[in-house]
């Protein structure tokens, strides 16, 4: 190739490297962003948000009513309601978001100096002069502030408490359980939980009243730097970094990791925790467990209502997530097929017969004799496939004037029983579902399908393609399925599992992912300045570093070119 021609191509690929620069670096959503750090925490009933050291928000968990849907901008503070979140502009100006049935999430105008979300329905905030404002529901007098300054304010349950410039605690709203009932003298801090209330004395000891079953007002001696109520349970961090917890275990929420913290943040059944490096620890409710889909490779999956269950290559079920009874015990010996239903599994032997365990209060495990080539274990009633393309289902008759087990006639190549309703699929391809039809999960679309699964109140179908395509309801994202190719789709009750053609489980839906914090948020790191660092939390080369690459490489082969152009032409 002539120097020239050598010269015009070099030049071309610095353009090119150019261009792929600019975009890189104006690119929306670029992960140079995860490489910050977390600075505060805290927890809501069934989602939880952390304040990074940008002004930047980051959400995860539930987001049924839009509570994790943080609008862009910088923030200076943030608090999580029961659904509902509000942050502090740096203005002064609270932005609230999720639901707005009861205008909880309708911010006043103006500036205010603090915000606390953390009620039933409602949020307050503080403004510049220190007096207390509420917006929301209204019951027990809730947004009935008193007059004058406070410092610092807390929404619980349904009640409220401010703290004064003098150190005492006021409180207002529902008086029911004491929970407003603050004791006299001084506190450096105030939080209110549930239907419980705790305060930070200035000498570092708890005192907290009102509601108590749990214990969750017993505070434990000693000093602390901080206090946390939640819903049943109370924490504290010590000086030494050293987070304890109180009051109502059944999920694990009281039992803190060691080692040190910086804040700690105590939810509804969960409690999350700073740790000093930024990162963010999170223990208590997981739910069941239900999407920790276990290691290795499965030939097909089955999302019951709050247990799952997958057929391993060797025919063995294994399930996981809820087991009160029994539904996640099954049988040994081979299978050809599983369906895991509300509180209930069934199997399908190589034999043709079915095979089901546990719940049978509607005598949904009492299966018919015979052979079948299919099972599906719906709520409360199961439907199997005879060979001759039947359709037979037992167990609960009648979801009121719907009938989910009164299958229409004519030949099916697969039955999926769900909730209140049944899909078949024809031997056309053609989905038909019967039963209820609330949210529109029976209002099945055209189009070819290979596979077709019902849930609680949704169902999904697997695409000729391997496309997975849902309808019906669509709380916690159950019908939103991923891209991509699947080998097999299973509707659960509040969520979707399905099998990648490598053998792995993806789920999505409702996970209780509160305690599931993104990757990035969970590993910490080093310290940033705000305008992010060099290493992307997850282990990736951020936006910055590709595109500081691809600028250096450009300006080296401008300047080989560059001197190119002082040579003579040999060609």
């Amino acid at each position: 190739m002539p120097n020239r021609a050598r010269r015009s191509a070099a030049l071309a690929v610095v353009a090119l490297l150019a261009v792929v620069a600019i975009i890189a670096l104006d690119a929306p959503g670029a992960t140079a962003q995860r490489d910050e750090r977390a600075v505060a925490i805290t927890v809501g009933d069934e989602h939880a948000c952390a304040l990074l050291d940008s002004g930047a928000i980051e959400c995860w968990g539930d987001n049924f009513y839009g509570q994790t849907d943080v609008p862009s901008g910088a923030f200076r503070a943030v608090d999580t309601g029961g659904d509902s979140t509000c942050g502090l502009r740096p203005s002064g100006a609270v932005e609230c978001w999720g639901p707005t049935y009861d205008d909880q999430a309708n911010a006043p105008s103006g500036t205010f100096s603090a915000v606390s979300a953390g009620g039933r329905y409602y949020a307050c905030g503080l403004r510049s002069s220190g007096v207390a404002e509420c917006w929301g529901s209204d019951h027990f007098g809730k947004l009935d502030a008193p007059g004058g300054a406070f410092r610092a304010v807390s929404t619980g349950g349904d009640s409220t408490c401010g703290l004064r410039p003098s150190g005492a605690v006021e409180c207002w709203g529902d008086y029911r359980r004491g929970q407003a009932d603050a004791p006299s003298g001084s506190f450096s801090a105030v939080s209110a939980g549930g239907d419980h209330t705790c305060g930070l004395r200035t000498s570092g000891a708890i005192e907290c009243w009102g509601y108590n079953d749990y214990g969750q007002s017993d505070a434990p001696s000693g000093s602390f730097s901080a206090v946390s109520a939640g819903g049943l349970h109370t924490c504290g961090l010590r000086l030494s970094g050293a987070v304890e917890c109180w009051g109502w275990n059944f999920y694990g929420q009281t039992d803190a990791p060691g080692g040190s913290f910086s804040a700690v943040s105590a939810g509804g059944d969960r409690t999350c925790g700073l740790r000093e490096n930024g990162a963010i620890e999170c223990w208590g409710d997981n739910d069941y467990g239900q999407t920790d889909a276990p290691s290795g490779t499965f030939s097909a999956v089955s999302a019951g209502d709050w247990h799952t269950c997958g057929l391993r290559p060797s025919g063995a079920i294994e399930c996981w997530g809820d087991n009160d009874y029994g539904q996640s015990n099954a049988p040994n010996g081979a299978f050809s097929a599983v369906s895991a239903g509300g509180l209930y599994t069934c199997g399908l032997r190589p034999s043709g017969a079915v095979e089901c365990w546990e719940w049978n209060y509607y005598g949904q495990t009492d299966t018919p004799g015979g052979s079948f080539s299919a099972v599906s274990a719906g709520w409360s009633h199961t439907c199997g496939l005879r060979a001759s393309g039947a359709v037979e289902c037992w167990g609960l008759i009648r979801y009121g004037p719907e009938d989910a087990t009164d299958a229409p006639s004519g030949s099916f190549s697969a039955v999926s029983a769900g909730g209140d309703h049944t899909c078949g699929l024809r031997t056309s391809g053609a989905v038909e579902c019967w039963g209820s039809n609330g949210s529109g999960r029976a209002d099945a679309p055209g189009g070819s399908f290979s596979a077709v699964s019902a849930g609680g109140g949704h169902t999904c179908g697997l695409r000729t393609s391997g496309a997975v395509e849902c309808w019906g309801l669509n709380a916690y994202g159950r019908t939103d399925a991923p891209s991509g190719v699947f080998s097999a789709v299973s509707a659960g009750g509040s969520y979707t599992c399905g099998l990648r053609p490598s053998g792995a489980v993806e789920c999505w839906g409702y996970i209780d992912s509160v305690t599931e914090v993104p990757t990035w948020l969970r590993i910490g790191g080093l310290p940033s300045t705000g305008a992010g660092g060099m290493l992307d939390r997850g282990g990736a080369l951020p936006v910055k570093v590709i595109t500081l690459a691809l600028l250096c490489a450009s300006m080296v082969l401008w300047m080989l070119c560059a001197l190119a152009q002082h040579r003579p032409d040999r060609g």
